[in-house]
């Protein structure tokens, strides 16, 4: 499956890249019976519906026309954004997401907590610094990255 991922990649992101969409993630993927490539898109201000579709036109016309073709046998196209959720995945995201509000879920209980929600303050190589609400007042807490599962963005309640 890696390979299928990486043969998809060569062949659309220059094409991505014209059309001004950054290819946030991928996946090949079995659900069932059925075979699923899934693209995430993401561009300066956001992805709508028509870029979704503007863009599964497009990449599907470019696979279709590969040879040798990179997928074997039928598969299920979908390209969607990653989401208000999103998973913060490298260097680059987390810092953008800074002034954010985020959700850390960690590896073990830090403070009495598995799971963090607050506004992503600072993030260096050591920890991530998130101001959270505790009742009526807010708190800054450091958590050290090794600590860290997952971090991506929230939605502030």
């Amino acid at each position: 499956m890696a390979r299928v991922i990486d043969e998809v990649r060569t062949l659309i992101e220059p094409k991505l890249d014209e059309l001004a969409y950054d290819l946030f993630d991928m996946e090949y993927t079995k659900e069932g019976k059925n075979w699923y490539l899934r693209i995430y898109i993401d561009k300066l201000g956001g992805v709508t519906i028509e870029d979704c579709v503007t863009v599964s036109e497009v990449l599907s016309d470019i696979l279709d026309q590969a040879d040798p073709d990179p997928i074997p046998g039928a598969y299920y196209l979908e390209v969607s954004s990653p989401g208000a959720e999103r998973p913060l995945k490298n260097e680059e995201d987390i810092q953008a997401s800074i002034g954010k509000w985020v959700h850390l879920k960690l590896y073990q209980n830090f403070e009495g907590n598995k799971e963090l929600e607050g506004r992503l303050l600072q993030a260096d190589e050591e920890a991530f610094t998130i101001e959270i609400k505790d009742k009526t007042r807010r708190i800054e807490k450091t958590v050290p990255r090794q600590l860290v599962a997952l971090i991506r963005l929230a939605i502030e309640f």
